[in-house]
């Protein structure tokens, strides 16, 4: 009799009380290829995020591979993120895939399927969704995460600056639509008592007052929250604590070039995400 997979939700909460909430976002654009003295190509793409891999393995609570450059180099380049996947699974290590996927019916399965689905090529732990599409378009990738213990993570309050037209923007009940995407996390995630949801929000950390102004902290008490914007762009530990107040211990902290930089130098790599999760912890 086979038995339901643990919640990527109670996985993820596990793993931040054991090694911190640093997310160690791998974002292998030509720049950072270049500096680490390897080609930008799918060889110099490998070599990177198995150096990355194996660096930060032991000291972050997640990966979070950007999709968009491992596609940029085409289908080699997925083959690499395919062996990523893959190779951080066998090491035990969580994967957020970044790749904001959003659409309707039919379409939205597929994305699911091909990222949330065990055996898949490019299965991942969770994945980054868009709900501007309407919130209930999520739900073939919603009900799938939940089946097989994957997770998603709602963009509702991002980083960048242009961030507000839609995400502030009333709906005719006049309600945030952060708020309302955030209900939906809340309302689809199901999480037992105590236990973090494996319905997430994508909250930046440089949003200011607006995570907890309109109202998400409140109405989406359960979920874990994945926070970009620290480090290059402007955010540390005093904004962390500024912008999601009480909740700040759900807030998974996202960084890429503060944590890359150290490369290409494994030991270099593990000290700095060390570093960085005893910062944030």
């Amino acid at each position: 009799m086979s038995t339901a997979p643990a919640s990527f939700g109670r996985r993820l909460q596990e793993e931040t009380a054991a090694r911190g909430r640093l997310v160690a976002g791998v974002d292998p654009h030509a720049a950072l290829l270049e500096s680490w003295g390897l080609p930008d190509s799918p060889a110099g793409l490998r070599e990177f995020s198995r150096t990355v891999l194996e660096g930060v393995t032991g000291h972050v609570a997640a990966l979070k591979p950007q999709s968009a450059f491992f596609e940029r180099h085409g289908s080699a380049g997925v083959a690499v993120l395919e062996e990523l996947l893959a190779a951080a699974r066998a090491a035990g290590v969580l994967t957020i895939l970044d790749v904001k996927r959003g659409d309707i019916g039919s379409t939205m399965d597929a994305y699911a399927r091909a990222h949330l689905l065990p055996g898949a090529p490019l299965e991942a732990d969770a994945i980054t969704v868009s709900p501007y599409l309407g919130t209930g378009s999520l739900d073939p990738a919603g009900e799938l995460a939940l089946a097989h213990g994957k997770g998603l993570f709602l963009l509702a309050l991002t980083s960048n600056p242009d961030g507000p037209q839609v995400q502030h923007a009333r709906t005719d009940q006049d309600t945030p639509v952060a708020l309302e995407v955030a209900r939906h996390a809340e309302r689809i995630g199901g999480a037992a008592p105590g236990e973090w949801s494996s319905i997430g929000l994508v909250v930046g950390a440089t949003v200011g007052d607006a995570y907890r102004r309109l109202g998400l902290d409140a109405a989406a008490p359960s979920v874990p929250l994945l926070a970009p914007g620290v480090g290059a762009q402007g955010a540390g530990p005093a904004e962390i604590a500024d912008v999601f107040g009480e909740r700040a211990g759900q807030a998974l902290v996202s960084v890429s070039r503060g944590l890359l930089a150290a490369g290409p130098d494994r030991a270099a790599l593990a000290q700095r995400a060390e570093e960085l999760a005893t910062t944030f912890r």
